[in-house]
């Protein structure tokens, strides 16, 4: 099966929101916000386009870092499988944007960050099995601190 994987340049738009699945495994979830900005040489300037949004989930350990690691209007690169979803609501029909995150990082052309490495234990289950019942990979550890 081919998926779709998209790269999003974009703001926190809604705080994160940990949940722990019935099965145990942690989903960290958030909506992004992009606008796109062009330049209009009759008035010399930036211009904001429309702005599009996109729930991004990030599951097991991405979810525990994102939840640790971002906040509301952060700038953000988010990679991800990106799904369309179709859906009727009292007799509408609404489609939204998904993106089932791979990787999540602080837009650094906007803004400087600092790396920590390791999981968040606070959202992460014990026990948290991969996927078809495979142990999860392991964490990598450091012993010696990052500059």
């Amino acid at each position: 099966m081919n998926e779709t994987l998209v790269t999003v340049v974009g703001n926190v738009a809604t705080a994160p929101e940990t949940h722990v699945t019935a099965t145990g495994v942690p989903m960290t979830r958030f909506r992004l916000a992009t606008t796109a900005r062009r330049w209009d040489a009759e008035r010399g300037g930036w211009t904001d386009g429309s702005t599009s949004f996109f729930t991004v989930r990030a599951w097991r350990g991405l979810a525990g870092n994102v939840k640790e690691s971002i906040g509301l209007g952060e700038p953000l690169v988010v990679q991800g499988r990106l799904r369309i979803r179709d859906e009727e609501k009292e007799g509408r029909r609404f489609l939204s944007a998904e993106i089932e995150a791979v990787a999540v990082g602080h837009d650094l052309t906007r803004g400087v960050a600092r790396f920590t490495r390791g999981t968040a234990p606070s959202v992460v289950p014990r026990g948290d099995r991969g996927r078809q019942g495979e142990p999860a990979a392991p964490e990598p550890s450091l012993t010696a601190p990052v500059p």
